[in-house]
């Protein structure tokens, strides 16, 4: 019996949408901060059978098949029991799949005695979401090519930035990320530009980050955020995933930015939104979020650590 942790990630610089061939791979060069505070907790242990528990309950999940099936191609694997926890809600723009497959690759390779390393793990781990190779690793992290493998850019000590999750609904979202980028790769008119322009967004993020200079940051990651949201309003059917306390937050955001608080926000493929801010602004803006109406929670995150076994019996 084998169980890791891992944490979900928020993109930065955004992907949104595939490459056209095997392997899970984005079709731009993308840039995420890995979150404190939430988790995914998974165990793995042999069994008679393929069993899988999220949450508690016992799931037939597709992407989780495919996943093992994937692995049982390269590796040596046997029925397996996986029993996966987040301590967030699923499936809901909180990255939860980024730190599942994470948690269960680096929980399978240690189970199995693979001997593969952090890098090789990520790369893997993308098999069964993009956004899983960057949750191997810790503070600011690149997937880019040619290996599409997590690449640290800053670990946490660089610059530790704080931040603040706005949780706006609790409800699994409709249309999932991966379905959604397929159709908007399939029909937005403005799907091409969007890959074109994500270089230079990722190249004037990464600069950023070397340099430690919050105003350059949250103007390309905010913009960056808000272009691939357009792109998900001029997909057919049009992917909508804001709600009126989204819209409410990112408006408080503003606010304070205009009131000397060195905060940005930036949105995943759900309702939920996620504000990047100094530590000593923190709790300012925490607060201020908890008071919009439709805020079902508030959570304060620090920069998390990579993925990591933290039990083998």
């Amino acid at each position: 019996m084998t169980t890791a942790i891992a944490h979900p990630n928020i993109a930065l610089i955004k992907y949104w949408g595939k490459q056209d061939r095997p392997g899970n791979l984005p079709a731009s060069p993308n840039l995420s901060i890995t979150l404190s505070e939430l988790c995914t907790t998974t165990t793995v242990q042999d069994a008679e059978r393929d069993e899988i528990l999220l949450n508690n309950k016992a799931a037939d999940d597709p992407k989780i098949a495919q996943f093992l099936q994937i692995l049982r191609n390269r590796f040596a694997l046997g029925p397996i029991k996986i029993e996966s926890h987040n301590n967030f809600p699923t499936g809901a723009g909180l990255a939860s799949s980024a730190s599942g497959f994470a948690a269960l690759t680096c929980a399978l390779n240690q189970h199995c005695d693979w001997g593969l390393d952090a890098t090789e793990t990520s790369g893997w781990a993308r098999q069964g979401s993009a956004s899983a190779a960057r949750s191997m690793q810790a503070g600011f992290v690149a997937l880019v090519p040619p290996q599409w493998q997590a690449e640290c850019v800053a670990p946490p000590a660089h610059w530790p930035l704080s931040t603040v999750v706005a949780i706006t609904s609790q409800d699994k979202k409709q249309i999932d990320s991966g379905h959604g980028m397929e159709l908007t790769r399939q029909t937005s008119p403005y799907f091409k530009r969007w890959v074109e322009d994500s270089g230079e967004d990722f190249a004037h993020a990464q600069a950023a980050i070397e340099a430690r200079d919050f105003d350059a940051l949250a103007a390309v990651a905010e913009h960056n955020c808000l272009k691939m949201h357009a792109l998900m309003l001029t997909t057919v059917p049009t992917l909508a995933y804001w709600n009126p306390a989204t819209v409410a937050c990112m408006d408080v955001v503003r606010e304070l930015r205009a009131g000397g608080t060195a905060a940005f926000f930036t949105i995943d493929a759900g309702p939920q939104v996620k504000v990047i801010t100094q530590p000593q602004y923190s709790a300012t803006v925490a607060a201020a979020l908890r008071a919009v109406h439709g805020v079902l929670d508030v959570v304060v995150c620090g920069m998390g650590e990579g993925a990591r076994v933290v039990d083998a019996a």
